[in-house]
């Protein structure tokens, strides 16, 4: 089994610098991903409301305490606040829900997951649409849900917060406006989109920079993303006797952040995580760095063509 090493956050909790990916893990398929991934040594786990997998992650943690395999605090448990329960008076009541879906008394970190709301219409309305398409947003401003966010931690619901796909200026405006502050923020990064300037950013500033799609979706039969098959990046593979995954997933542990990359085959899961008995030189990773192109692979598109006034991805970073 592979011990995963942690981070301090700046609330004073450890937080693994490793962890599962749940989105689009659905039904039997995740639940059996999961099973094998704590098995091997997974204690971080990522999911969200909108990922709607929330109550089977919370039946597979169940399943494997009451096995023995693990003790509650032995797990890393990530939920997030959807979009639609932007209006502060919902955030206690999204919460609640994902304690429950999750089965647990507590969560361990619990994460805006957009800057932008969207308009409420019921819980079975993730991605509320008009009649041409167009997703309804709201005007409620992050700040006000990040307050009703920061009752949860005095309520003991949570232990930590935090942000997702927020920009730095918005992270700042957090920073200045905030009680507790948020311990880590959620955002795409891999080697084809490397973050560097929000990673320094939000260092200095004492968040940690956790890194989604940190294999940038990988499609093989596209070749696809292309830093997976560059031969500069298969000459350190090979060096290391690792997969391009493995070094993709080594250098953003590496440049400081904490990768979070989804699998539901076994084999891939245990090759993910087996990146603790090696470390890039600084050369490999000005090599792994040249792989940065600027873009995304979530863009974001149905709520960027609105041009909300907080709409993240306008500023570099």
């Amino acid at each position: 089994m592979v011990v995963v090493p942690s981070v301090k956050l700046n609330d004073g909790s450890e937080m693994p610098v490793f962890g599962l990916g749940t989105y689009l893990s659905k039904e039997n398929e995740g639940v059996e991903a999961l099973r094998h991934a704590i098995d091997i040594g997974y204690r971080h786990i990522d999911t969200a409301f909108f990922y709607q997998n929330e109550k089977e992650v919370g039946q597979v943690i169940k399943e494997k305490i009451a096995a023995g395999v693990v003790k509650r605090e032995d797990l890393y448990i990530v939920t997030k606040l959807w979009n639609i329960y932007h209006d502060p008076a919902k955030v206690e009541e999204a919460c609640k829900k994902s304690l429950d879906n999750l089965g647990l008394d507590y969560i361990d970190l619990y994460l805006m997951h957009f800057p932008v709301g969207y308009k409420f219409i019921d819980d079975n309305h993730l991605l509320p649409k008009d009649e041409a398409g167009t997703l309804q947003l709201s005007d409620y401003d992050y700040l006000d849900t990040y307050k009703a966010m920061e009752k949860l931690v005095k309520k003991g619901w949570v232990k930590s917060i935090g942000i997702s796909n927020f920009n730095s200026e918005q992270t700042d405006r957090v920073l200045q406006n905030c009680e507790i502050k948020p311990v880590t923020n959620q955002v795409e990064c891999h080697p084809g989109f490397n973050q560097k300037k929000l990673i320094e950013f939000s260092k200095q500033r004492d968040i940690v920079i956790t890194a989604y799609s940190p294999l940038a979706r990988p499609n093989p039969a596209e070749k696809k993303p292309a830093f997976l098959f560059d031969e500069k990046m298969l000459a350190i593979a090979e060096k290391y006797k690792k997969t391009p995954s493995q070094i993709a997933l080594r250098y953003l542990i590496d440049i400081g952040t904490v990768p979070i990359p989804k699998s539901a085959n076994k084999k891939r899961l245990e090759e993910n995580i087996n990146i603790f008995d090696f470390k890039l030189t600084e050369d490999e990773i000005k090599v792994v760095d040249s792989f940065h192109t600027g873009e995304r692979i979530n863009p974001f598109n149905l709520v960027k063509a609105q041009n909300h006034k907080y709409f993240p991805f306008a500023l570099e970073f």
